[in-house]
């Protein structure tokens, strides 16, 4: 039985350290999920992807690939079907599907920050208070704390990313089976913490590209 107080002892993190060559799409459905159209392509079910898309709201975002029939596939996960956000037949593009992944270790802490509904202020003369309206969020931004392992096969993968400026994926695995996707750009401090008597640490940040998503266990 699952426990009434999750914990997040025991997840697993990993970055992407390999990607396949892109998979152009001439079709993406207004559907929740969206169907894309991909002659002769070979991707699989559970396969994860970055989204390239005339859709700005899913362009740069971290999906799972489902559905997949014979040239065509679903990005699981998305809702595009308001055409007034996601205009018809304007979405095509391609996926950048993710080849290999390396486990980022010894993770001392894994923290967001950001992503607070922001507001613009109106008043009108004949008010005696303001009053506030919904704009846009902020950015999300992951820090994750690692104990300092040079050797670590990970590291380069995140360094490289730090010079490359290139866009990663990063992916939680919680222990009951869940996995949130993180799109975003990755940094890492380039010396460890060095204070007497504690454990010596690098920072990994992540500057998030576009919302995570969340996978329920099956």
């Amino acid at each position: 039985m699952a426990s009434r107080f999750p914990l997040p002892n025991g997840a697993i993190v990993e970055i992407a350290t390999g990607f396949d060559a892109a998979v152009a799409f001439t079709a993406l459905t207004n559907a929740k999920p969206p169907e894309a159209t991909a002659t002769g392509h070979t991707l699989t079910n559970d396969k994860i992807v970055l989204i390239d898309s005339g859709w700005s709201k899913i362009t740069d975002r971290a999906v799972k690939i489902a559905g997949v029939t014979v040239d065509k596939f679903q990005l699981a996960g998305l809702d595009t079907t308001d055409a007034n956000l996601y205009t018809a037949g304007a979405g095509v593009g391609s996926v950048i599907p993710v080849t290999a992944w390396a486990q980022i270790s010894k993770v001392n802490d894994f923290a967001t920050s950001g992503g607070d509904q922001q507001f613009a202020t109106i008043g009108y003369l004949e008010d005696d208070d303001d009053r506030q309206i919904p704009t846009n969020r902020n950015p999300l931004t992951l820090t994750i704390t690692v104990e300092d392992q040079p050797t670590a096969a990970y590291v380069a993968a995140v360094e490289g990313y730090d010079e490359s400026k290139e866009l990663a994926v990063i992916r939680l695995k919680l222990r009951n089976g869940d996995q949130i996707l993180y799109p975003g750009y990755v940094s890492i401090t380039s010396t460890p913490t060095t204070s007497r008597n504690n454990q010596m640490t690098r920072t990994i940040s992540v500057g998030l590209s576009g919302r995570p998503i969340r996978y329920l266990a099956a």
